[in-house]
């Protein structure tokens, strides 16, 4: 059930049982939620004409805790349709600017610990089964969802042979790329909100051709879900300017060193014969922070002065 419909349950069932006042909030939220999110006890009070105690008691007769409660299920109920100028009226309604840098590393911190205590272990290993199984390994991420999707790819390349970074300029260029994609592949899409359609529509396409899909998203109501095998599930802050990618990062970095763990000695040898290729092309030459001694590059032709 969508969080939509069971915060709209909760009102409808419990509406013929409530004072005037609750109704009153019942009906404004239910016509308005996506302006209610924003608004404190206080000041949804003044608005539909009760005090702040009745809102109170509105939310525990939901059957919330309290009013912070109902407020996160109200988040949840707009989380996908927020745009990026509510996303940043919801983050400066919340944070003082001198408490910036704390307030943002403790929210992170936060939403890692809940990734923790919420996360599905039977589903993560299934993924890092299903992934060593697979022939061709696809991966698609879109927008901010980028970086994650880039950053696992890097790594995947250099423990299987064919790790598939999708392009997604558009629609029919990511159909182009997986017009070869069957049962013995695995294709791993990531999105948070606002979900992506091409995201979405890459996993569906996967799904009809009997690919094996694994997603990693926010939520098990997660649009992304809907052809996925093997969901992963990681935090993300829907109330910020910046799309706050911490946990994910973090589950896909336990999903590198789980594959690590598992192929070991491929990905030693692997490594080493890189290490190889390094020293040879001097790939690291000008990242260096020490001096070079020049002698080392005299097998690569005399350094002429000046």
């Amino acid at each position: 059930m969508s969080n939509v419909n069971e915060l709209n349950n909760r009102i409808n069932a419990r509406y013929s049982t409530m004072s005037k006042g609750q109704k009153m909030l019942a009906n404004y939220i239910t016509d308005n939620y996506d302006k209610a999110v924003f608004l404190t006890a206080a000041r949804l009070g003044e608005i539909v004409g009760v005090s702040e105690s009745t809102v109170v008691r509105f939310a525990m007769c939901l059957g919330y805790k309290g009013y912070p409660d109902f407020q996160k299920a109200l988040e949840e109920m707009v989380r996908n349709k927020l745009n990026t100028v509510q996303r940043m009226e919801v983050t400066y309604g919340r944070i003082q600017e001198s408490n910036v840098l704390q307030t943002v590393l403790s929210s992170d911190a936060e939403k890692i610990k809940e990734t923790i205590e919420n996360i599905d272990e039977a589903a993560f290993q299934s993924a890092v089964d299903t992934i060593l199984k697979a022939r061709k390994i696809y991966i698609v991420g879109i927008r901010s969802c980028a970086p994650l999707a880039s950053f696992l790819a890097f790594y995947l390349n250099q423990m299987f042979e064919d790790v598939i970074l999708l392009h997604t300029n558009s629609a029919s260029e990511l159909f182009e790329q997986m017009v070869y994609i069957d049962e013995k592949d695995v294709i791993i899409g990531i999105s948070f909100p606002r979900y992506s359609m091409r995201t979405l529509k890459a996993l569906e396409f996967a799904n009809n051709r009997n690919a094996k899909v694994i997603t990693l998203t926010d939520s098990v109501h997660s649009p992304m879900n809907l052809y996925s095998s093997c969901n992963l599930i990681a935090k993300s802050d829907m109330a910020s300017i910046v799309d706050s990618l911490v946990a994910p990062l973090s589950v896909i970095n336990a999903l590198i060193v789980s594959l690590c763990m598992r192929k070991q000695d491929e990905v030693a040898s692997t490594l080493e014969m890189l290490e190889h290729i390094w020293d040879e092309y001097q790939v690291y030459d000008n990242d260096e922070i020490e001096p070079i001694d020049d002698s080392i590059k005299m097998r690569y032709g005399k350094v002429r002065k000046s």
